[in-house]
């Protein structure tokens, strides 16, 4: 599955590289095939557990529980292939989240809602200006000039 979505990832990065905003039918029918081919391999590799005779649901092995998700949550998973505009990857948001568990570990806590809240707005802020291109140094600058950095809604 690994090796299939590195495959898929460099397809849509290739295309988006030429200018393209879509992979071919062909191409995500091919890759959508051989996903249903891993998962399939998968589940041969992992079946449910067999009944033993207590009560409840018999409990799964993890490589079990890997695949049912990677099945259910298909088409999260294979976002990225139909809309370039997703990442591959979540690194970004793991970035963004990374500071305030920093934060944390240095002081402990935030001491009020307040003072969290406006640590979380301006670490949003900064986030944000760093996702669109902009030099962050010069967008808080422009905080406290009364110039500030504004998104521009996309319709």
């Amino acid at each position: 599955m690994k090796a299939l979505l590195s495959e898929i990832e460099e397809a849509v990065r290739e295309e988006a590289a030429s200018g393209g905003t879509r992979l071919s039918p062909e191409t995500t029918d091919d890759f959508e095939r051989r996903y249903q081919r891993v998962l399939k391999a998968g589940l041969a590799a992992n079946p449910p557990p067999e009944r033993t005779g207590k009560k409840g649901r018999p409990k799964q092995s993890k490589g079990k529980n890997l695949v049912d998700r990677l099945d259910n949550q298909r088409e999260a998973v294979l976002r990225f292939m139909h809309d370039f505009r997703v990442p591959f990857d979540n690194n970004q948001a793991e970035r963004d989240l990374r500071m305030v568990k920093v934060r944390q570990k240095i002081s402990g806590c935030f001491r009020t809602k307040e003072g969290a809240a406006a640590f979380l707005r301006i670490r949003g802020y900064i986030s944000t200006v760093r996702k669109q291109g902009e030099h962050v140094l010069a967008a808080l600058e422009g905080v406290f000039t009364g110039d500030p950095f504004v998104l521009a809604l996309q319709g």
